[in-house]
């Protein structure tokens, strides 16, 4: 039992630590209304394990607390990725629906972060769009070529496994 806790845990902070790292080095393209965060490839993960849930959140949490984001974007920014988390896991049964909750979640909720947290002039539908196509560049394609991926090596590196 203690082992499968400190797998969980250690498999999330792992998660959390490689997504902060992808945000961080590709911050350039991460931010503003037409962005393509590199780092929500990883939020096809609850697919393979339940612990992808707290790691993609608190990467997208500590990613935002060290590029200096305004506070509603390290609210709601996690917020958006831990709704397209939880779901993305509930659908973990067609990996091809995984992608999805990431990227609806993070098109309806950050732009509105990006208009009221720093003031962008775009409108929120342009966003929605902008920011939706980045998600599904992200998340929908990088995202399900991570997948098949590391369907193949799931048993060597996911050990809290829970399909």
């Amino acid at each position: 039992m203690r082992n499968s806790k400190v797998t969980f845990i250690t498999e999330a902070a792992v998660i959390a630590a490689i997504y902060t790292l992808l945000v961080i080095l590709f911050a350039p393209i991460s931010y503003g209304p037409i962005q393509t965060r590199v780092a929500e490839a990883l939020t096809i993960l609850p697919y393979f394990t339940p612990a992808a849930i707290p790691g993609v959140t608190i990467g997208c949490f500590l990613s935002a607390i060290l590029t200096g984001a305004d506070i509603l974007d390290i609210i709601f920014g996690p917020m958006a990725t831990l709704i397209g988390a939880i779901l993305s896991y509930y659908l973990r049964r067609n990996k091809f629906l995984v992608p999805i909750p990431p990227i609806l979640s993070n098109a309806i909720i950050i732009p509105w972060v990006i208009k009221y947290a720093y003031g962008e002039a775009q409108p929120i539908p342009f966003m929605m769009l902008t920011v939706g196509l980045g998600e599904v560049l992200t998340a929908g394609i990088m995202g399900m070529i991570l997948l098949f991926a590391l369907e193949r090596v799931k048993p060597y590196i996911f050990r809290s496994h829970n399909k």
